[in-house]
């Protein structure tokens, strides 16, 4: 890491996780593996502050805790990248026990469960289906209707209106973000 930690990708240990090499991994990591328009990809960060933002509408008042755990719902993909379920499900091995056991290590360095309640997993889920219907419809190139069949239509939000931002902006969003929930 640019950090300097050396980080065992078989046995992540939660003292060589830095925020700011997660925060740097996830501003380069293109959702859509970068097939957005605009003059910039929507990064993996910016996505995260999103599912955050979600989260929050859905649940007002909701501990700052478990916005964390919303924040850093992707977390893993700074070293693993952003890779769609049906091609990790392709992958031929336990991609997804792989990917927990980072998550895990990043949810202990933040003082996190490892696992997190399981009504903590359906609102950042819900809230990143939504943050993804919106991707899909703003930047990616869906038509409504084809989006709301994959996604779902998201009930009950207002639309979040999204703006690729250059990597060092959508870094320093995800690290302003995570300064105002740690502690």
């Amino acid at each position: 890491m640019l950090s300097g930690r050396r980080l065992d990708l078989i046995d992540p240990s939660p003292l060589d996780i830095e925020i700011e090499d997660i925060a740097h991994g996830l501003a380069r990591v293109a959702r859509w593996n970068g097939q957005t328009i605009g003059d910039h990809a929507f990064s993996v960060a910016e996505h995260c502050v999103v599912v955050d933002d979600l989260c929050l509408r859905f649940r007002p008042g909701w501990p700052k805790k478990w916005r964390l755990a919303a924040l850093l719902h992707d977390a893993p993909e700074y070293v693993i990248g952003d890779m769609i379920s049906p091609f990790k499900a392709a992958l031929g091995f336990d991609y997804k026990a792989f990917e927990h056991r980072l998550e895990a290590a990043i949810h202990r360095r933040f003082g996190l469960p490892a696992e997190l309640p399981k009504t903590v997993e359906e609102t950042i889920k819900r809230a990143d289906r939504a943050c993804a219907f919106f991707e899909a419809t703003q930047i990616a190139g869906f038509e409504d209707e084809e989006a709301a069949q994959v996604f779902g239509r998201p009930r009950n939000v207002t639309p979040i209106r999204l703006k690729p931002l250059p990597a060092k902006e959508a870094q320093a969003l995800f690290l302003k973000r995570f300064r105002a929930l740690e502690g």
